[in-house]
């Protein structure tokens, strides 16, 4: 997960609305499961929907009444305390 494109996405759902994001997923999802993708082109989507989850997330915590900074950097904790174990 890369925070700048995160926080890029995290934007994008404060100026638009993440039913955007949502359809986004879905798509890429969709994508996953076509015989035609290559195993590097999957890596790449892989990334993009993770990326675009952890926008959400964040995103949520957001709307729930975190700060945005705060936010961001609570949920890169989860994820690297993930990794870790």
């Amino acid at each position: 997960m890369r925070l700048p494109l995160i926080k890029h996405l995290v934007q994008f759902v404060e100026e638009n609305d993440e039913d955007f994001l949502n359809e986004t997923l879905e798509t890429l999802e969709y994508l996953t499961d076509s015989p035609a993708i290559k195993d590097e082109e999957l890596d790449v989507l892989g990334e993009l929907i993770s990326n675009m989850y952890g926008a959400l997330e964040v995103s949520k915590s957001i709307k729930s009444g975190a700060d945005k900074k705060q936010a961001l950097n609570d949920f890169m904790k989860r994820v690297l305390g993930s990794i870790d174990q």
